[in-house]
């Protein structure tokens, strides 16, 4: 029985690493050794920074509804509007909150106002 060499299989496993490594910098995206260490690190960035992005977005809208809160009212601060919504019945996200307080500022105004009430 002749024997079988695995090289194809080699190849195909460095070809593999090689190609996810295109657009490093020099040996990094064609040597085999060095591109397989770059893309498992890349590969563990990419799977932190996912984390990392939700809670990036959450902080900006905070801050978004935060300006657009004292903006409309300055005795009112972002946690004691969020404490109104809660009281007032009014489920709405953050995103949505910070999409509204930058694209349609009258409806915000609107949520704000409730909010206040609701504390009162």
């Amino acid at each position: 029985m002749p024997r079988t060499k695995g090289g194809t299989v080699t190849h195909a496993r460095h070809r593999k690493v090689v190609k996810q490594a295109k657009g490093y910098y020099a040996r990094r995206s064609t040597n085999f050794k060095t591109a397989k260490q770059a893309v498992d690190k890349a590969n563990q960035y990419a799977t932190r920074d996912r984390k990392n992005r939700k809670r990036q977005f959450r902080a900006l809208w905070i801050q978004r509804i935060n300006a657009a809160v004292r903006a409309h009212d300055e005795s009112l601060t972002y946690s004691r509007f969020v404490n109104g919504l809660a009281k007032a019945g009014i489920e709405v996200d953050r995103k949505v909150l910070a999409d509204l307080a930058v694209h349609e500022p009258e409806a915000f105004g609107g949520i704000v106002d409730r909010a206040k009430a609701a504390l009162a």
